[in-house]
This record gives C-alpha cells, sequence and structure tokens, in this order.
C-alpha cells in the first residue's frame, strides 16, 4: 500500500462496493496479510488465525506460495495481487501474461477460491499506462485457461482525489484523469470492480485542526456534512461517494467500489493509539453492511492489517495490524 503518496498529497478518499454478481453481505469483510516482516508466523498459522477470528476474505499482494497453500480447500476467498514489479512485463507480453497466470493461479485452481486479480497496487507516474494493457493480457490468459470467472482489476490510492472536498465536487486529479478513463472502461466491460484504498487516518492526520476526530472515527453524533440531499455523519461514506462521483464522471457510473484497505494505526503518529485503532476499525465492521447515503448497500471492505510489520517504515507504517507477530491482539475486535 502507497499510503504515504495519500498522506502527502492530503488526502482525502474513498471506496465503496461490493464485486459485481455477488450478493454483498456484512460478511465479506476481510483482512489483508502483509509479509513485510522478519518476525511473522509461519502461512499455516495465519490461516487459522483467519479461521479463528471468522474472517472470510484475504488480500495478499503478491502470489506466496505458502500462503496460497495454506489457505488451500478452507473456503477463504483470496484476493492475489500481479505486484507493481511485473506490471511492465505483463502489459507487453501475452506469454508472459500467460505463465503469470498458469504459475499463480491455475496452479492452485479451484482448491483457492480466488476472489480477484488485482493486477497493480496504488500504480502512479508512468507506470499507469501498464495498467490496462497488462489487465487485458491478464484476463485474455485466465479466459485461454477456462477461469475467465475471475475478475480482473486494480488498486488505486484516495491520493487520486486530491484533496478533501464535499463528495458532489470529486474529481481525479489531473494525472489521474490520465489513466482513470481507460481503467474504468475495462472495468464496465468485464464487469469487474475498481478497488481503493480509504484512510480516513490520513484525511484526519494531515489537518487535524480542519474537522472532529469523531467524524473520522463513525462516533459524530449527527451530520457533520450536508451536500445537497445528502448528510454525512462519517468521513469514510464522504469519501467512498467521493470517489463514486469522481468514477461517474469518467464514464464508471456503473462500476462499483471494493475497499481494498482501510484501516488505523494504534502507534507512532496523530492520534494513533489502540484505543482509536479498535474504535474505527470495530466501528468500520459494523457499519460497512449499511452502505453510504449515495449507494446503500454493503460496502466489501478489506482491513489493514492482520499484522505489525517491522520491515515497513518506522512510525505508523509499522503499526497498523489488528495482532501482532506473535499472535496476540493489538487490541479487542470482533468479526462476528
Amino acid at each position: 500500500m502507497a499510503r504515504k503518496g495519500a498522506a502527502s498529497m492530503f488526502a482525502t478518499a474513498l471506496l465503496l462496493g461490493v464485486f459485481a454478481n455477488i450478493a454483498p453481505s456484512v460478511e465479506s469483510i476481510g483482512v489483508s496479510y502483509g509479509m513485510s516482516g522478519d518476525n511473522l508466523p509461519p502461512a499455516s498459522t495465519v490461516v487459522g488465525m483467519y479461521k479463528a477470528n471468522g474472517i472470510p476474505l484475504m488480500r495478499i499482494y503478491a502470489p506466496d506460495q505458502a500462503a496460497l497453500q495454506a489457505v488451500s480447500g478452507t473456503g477463504i476467498r483470496v484476493v492475489v495481487g500481479a505486484p507493481n514489479e511485473v506490471l511492465s512485463t505483463l502489459a507487453s507480453s501475452p506469454a508472459a501474461a500467460a505463465s503469470w497466470v498458469r504459475n499463480n493461479i491455475q496452479a492452485y485452481y479451484p482448491d483457492v477460491t480466488f476472489r480477484c486479480i488485482c493486477v497493480g497496487n496504488e500504480v502512479a507516474g508512468a507506470a499507469a499506462a501498464d495498467l490496462v494493457p497488462a489487465m487485458e493480457n491478464v484476463r485474455a490468459a485466465l479466459a485461454a485457461a477456462g477461469l475467465d470467472g475471475i475478475k480482473v482489476t486494480t488498486s488505486v490510492s484516495q491520493a487520486i482525489l486530491g484533496g478533501y472536498k464535499a463528495p458532489s465536487a470529486a474529481e481525479f486529479t489531473d494525472e489521474a484523469q490520465g489513466f482513470m478513463g481507460p481503467v474504468l472502461d475495462f472495468l464496465a466491460r468485464t464487469g469487474a470492480p475498481l478497488m481503493a484504498s480509504v484512510y480516513p487516518y490520513f484525511t484526519y492526520a494531515t489537518n487535524p485542526s480542519a474537522m472532529d476526530l469523531s467524524y473520522a472515527l463513525f462516533t459524530a453524533p449527527g451530520t457533520v456534512l450536508q451536500d445537497g440531499e445528502y448528510g454525512y455523519q462519517n468521513l469514510f461514506d464522504a469519501t467512498v461517494d467521493s470517489f463514486y462521483v469522481a468514477m461517474a464522471r469518467h464514464g464508471g457510473a456503473g462500476v462499483t467500489l471494493v475497499v481494498s484497505e482501510s484501516g488505523w494505526p494504534s502507534a507512532g503518529g496523530v492520534a494513533a493509539s489502540p484505543e482509536n485503532a479498535a474504535l474505527y476499525n470495530q466501528n468500520l465492521i459494523n457499519h460497512v453492511g449499511k452502505g453510504t447515503p449515495r449507494h446503500p448497500g454493503a460496502i466489501e471492505t478489506i482491513l489493514f492489517s492482520m499484522f505489525n510489520e517491522n520491515l515497513k517504515e518506522s512510525g505508523v507504517e509499522q503499526n497498523w495490524g489488528l495482532f501482532y507477530p506473535n499472535t496476540n491482539r493489538v487490541y479487542p475486535i470482533s468479526f462476528n
């Protein structure tokens, strides 16, 4: 996750959604299995933690043999990433895309229940030109392997919305407008969702004086932002609907959103504490079945992250986990 970019652009973002053609439910809450740590438990233990906590959806950022083997046969759905490092190769070579699908998807199917393939994560700059060609080649490779039921998408940063504004005024940044049109066209044609990271934490922490913390933590007692006929009581909903408005401006009115990352750090920065992290994440879990003012209906959401990861940059980046690497909880949380 490229949250540093989101923070530096004072972020606002949003995201909501459900995967196309699948009935949404509150039970579609998932957790990202980040692996940037040298002290994490083995994959078999991690998958056992998903099962014990009733977490039905896992996101991994690159194909990991141990994780895919461990999750095999469990029924836990998996969002698997084709990481940014392979984007240009997948874009330029249908043969490379076919090999990637064969080795990382077909080799584990159907024992692994693939939710979708996320080609690239928060891609920016010149590399964004490779997004749609890579997605097209991966989709063609899946079809050739008889796996065209597995959707292909990408995950974008909330930073592509630029600064915080009312949802009705939302628009992508100039840079993002250069690639989001083709991305949304691909998703609309194939019935796939757009995935996006939604971090009210960064919007708040960048300028704490601009809003009350309760608006970011789902604890405001009433409407904080009135946007025409729509009233917003929390920043998550406002950013999700902002994404939808911006998407509609660029041909994506029929594309759904999936929250590919959201969370709150327990240490290392402004308003980062176990108490606030527990409050945000539990309220998020309890909230996503309700939808947003503009888009009622359950929001498929993936929390970041399963563990505190010690190989990330010091500060908040190391403190997004629901669990310590020793498998103890950082704070109480329930997925029921």
